[in-house]
């Protein structure tokens, strides 16, 4: 028997678009959304032509990356849930499995371009916000049961991670990944309870995070 060739053709077709935002993933997590949309094709193995075939423009790739990322992102933030009876344990594992939710939060609040595409986007807002809810239980949890410092919220949180994984640059990958792993290990060593540094202000919630139309 022969395959069908529409059937081949929706399965090249499938896999081409899993190649693009395999590769787009990767590239926006290092650089950001910015990076010229020839280089995400030769990332991928495939031409340009058939980039703009999947993903008509920056935007559509963008929100494609945006929503395939949150959505794995949330899977495990609930997994995670789940599973651990402390929600210290539960945060810590949820901060250490960072490649995710690196993305999720650059997309999310580091890069102006992305949240011009997405703010508007309303089954991107349902995600994000689906997503600090089970971080905001996390932070709620391991603050009741005396592990993480009283003084921060979620905010805080996910802009410390933001801000880290943002400044991690090394000449090989490895060194990369090894370093963003140890600066991961000493904001969680920093966010345990009982620190010795009092914080000015008050702790930042998720609802601070809220997108603004005063970007410029």
């Amino acid at each position: 028997m022969t395959a069908d060739p529409e059937t081949t053709l929706r399965a090249d077709a499938r896999r081409n678009r899993d190649q693009i935002l395999a590769a787009a993933k990767t590239i926006f997590a290092v650089s950001g959304p910015e990076v010229p949309m020839e280089e995400i094709a030769r990332a991928a193995g495939v031409g340009v032509g058939t980039l703009y075939r999947r993903f008509p423009d920056r935007d559509a790739l963008v929100r494609a990356v945006a929503m395939d990322n949150f959505e794995r992102v949330l899977i495990d933030a609930r997994t995670i849930a789940a599973e651990e009876t402390s929600p210290w344990r539960a945060l810590e594992r949820l901060l250490r499995q960072s490649v995710e939710l690196q993305l999720s939060i650059q997309l999310a609040m580091v890069s102006h371009r992305a949240l011009v595409i997405l703010k508007g986007d309303p089954e991107v807002r349902r995600l994000r916000d689906e997503i600090l809810e089970v971080v905001d239980d996390f932070v709620r949890g391991a603050q009741a049961e005396g592990k993480l410092r009283p003084d921060v919220g979620a905010g805080d949180i996910a802009i410390l991670f933001a801000t880290l994984l943002r400044q991690v640059r090394a000449k090989a990958p490895e060194i990369a990944e090894m370093a963003a792993r140890r600066c991961v290990g000493i904001m969680i060593d920093g966010l345990s309870a009982f620190p010795s540094t009092e914080l000015p202000g008050r702790p930042i919630t998720s609802a601070d995070l809220e997108p603004t139309d005063d970007h410029s």
